[in-house]
């Protein structure tokens, strides 16, 4: 066990990666994180605060949250970068409703929109079971899945056949790895997050939280 690993119980423990460690190749789809979020308490009682943005691309390009609207700049670059621009975007994901993680929804009207548990293409909503516990499926790859706690309505997105397995982008499901001292505080409902932060630990292989970088999960 690596010294920066943290045990969670007595089957699962994390291992932080690093920056160096941000981008998690597969067939079909890769994941990669364009700027990992932050959350940095300051003297005067205030914390700074920004939320993981993350572009999935395969068949369909997927965006994971937009970042704050101080980000918009940054966003349109790190997508042109890749050769992309928002209308190539086919799918953006906010995870929840706070405006560090969907400040730049608005770079992407011809999306199809997950924002909590509201799935929207323009101003058409279609229905989904997401309030019921249910998944929605993008295709067989890719699900947005019902994470609540943080917020009553939070979602992850679980991508499965990466080169580091399966890759879930969490949102504030985690603050960053070994965050116990923190995500509770932050919470609406602790008891609902705990049980959305179990299935987590038992379903993915590296879990992108929302302040912090991405980090792997090992069962015994």
């Amino acid at each position: 066990m690596g010294t920066d690993s943290k045990v969670v119980s007595d089957q699962v423990r994390t291992v932080p990666l690093s920056e160096s460690q941000l981008d998690f190749s597969g067939q079909p789809y890769s994941v990669s994180v364009l700027k990992p979020g932050y959350c940095l308490p300051q003297t005067d009682g205030t914390f700074r605060a920004d939320g993981t943005i993350t572009l999935i691309t395969g068949p369909k390009t997927i965006l994971v949250d937009t970042g704050g609207p101080w980000d918009r700049d940054f966003l349109l670059t790190s997508l042109r970068e890749r050769g992309l621009e928002p209308g190539d975007v086919n799918v953006v994901v906010g995870t929840h409703g706070h405006s560090d993680h969907v400040g730049n929804l608005s770079l992407f009207p011809a999306a199809l929109m997950v924002v909590g548990y509201d799935v929207s293409e323009g101003d058409s909503y279609r229905p989904n079971e997401l309030a019921d516990g249910h998944g929605y499926v993008i295709d067989e790859h890719v699900s947005v899945v019902p994470t609540p706690g943080h917020t009553g309505q939070d979602v992850s997105v679980q991508v499965r056949g990466t080169s580091a397995g399966t890759v879930l982008v969490a949102g504030d499901l985690f603050e960053r790895c070994s965050d116990e001292d923190s995500w509770r505080d932050l919470s609406m409902n602790t008891a609902v997050q705990e049980v959305s932060r179990r299935e987590a630990f038992r379903t993915a292989d590296v879990i992108i939280p929302g302040h912090g970088l991405p980090f792997r999960v090992l069962r015994d």
